[in-house]
């Protein structure tokens, strides 16, 4: 026993710097998806048909295509395009693209949850629309959002595994490679899925604390 825990624990320098690549890509997926899905939320549920109709047609064909359909159409098709990006920005872009998609629909059906009086109160004590949105609707809706988002994080660190198969060592390709090199699978698939356990786990428990944070919102 002390012979194999000495083995996985030798593993650990290789892996480090995959998970390090798969921490990186999740960071940009997550903080990008949420900024540029928060706007089309609210274009989704308070834009002229002109705005909606376009990101209701992104938001549906991207949330119904696989991942790696994604990916893949992102990195290949691009050079026929005339724009030729290296595979982190190709693979990225691919995950930001798919992840705002859902985090749009996330905020969308958060923002629309609010109830209509509440609105309506915010005008008429003269409150514009962007004051509406900061003041009343955006704080209510942080409760209904959190969930789901949380879950959409925890994707998003699994969906970071993909970019492996352009090439890129994160934490699942830095564990196939030293199982190359050891002929071990059994131990180093074991540490690599209890490393994404504890990531997930740790967000998972973020969620937890931020909705309690916001549970003193009322209806």
């Amino acid at each position: 026993m002390s012979g194999a825990f000495a083995f996985v624990v030798g593993t650990i320098p290789f892996l480090w710097q995959g998970l390090l690549m798969t921490l990186y890509v999740s960071a940009i997926v997550v903080v990008l998806s949420v900024v540029v899905g928060v706007v089309f939320g609210v274009l989704l549920a308070y834009g002229p048909w002109w705005a909606r109709w376009p990101l209701r047609a992104y938001s549906d064909i991207l949330r119904g295509t696989p991942l790696l359909v994604v990916i893949f159409t992102i990195y290949y098709l691009l050079p026929f395009a005339g724009l030729n990006l290296q595979p982190l920005p190709a693979v990225l872009l691919a995950l930001v693209m798919f992840k705002t998609a859902h985090v749009s629909e996330i905020a969308r059906g958060a923002i629309q949850s609010i109830p209509q009086g509440q609105t309506d109160a915010a005008k008429a004590i003269g409150l514009t629309f962007f004051q509406r949105l900061a003041y009343v609707i955006l704080p209510q809706s942080v409760r209904r959002f959190l969930p789901p988002w949380i879950n959409s994080v925890t994707d998003a660190v699994k969906g970071s595994s993909l970019v492996s198969l352009v090439g890129i060592v994160d934490l699942m390709l830095a564990a196939q490679q030293v199982i190359g090199r050891t002929y071990e699978p059994l131990p180093i698939y074991l540490l690599a899925a209890a490393i994404y356990f504890v990531i997930n786990y740790s967000l998972s428990t973020l969620s937890r604390r931020l909705e309690a944070r916001y549970a003193y919102i009322r209806e």
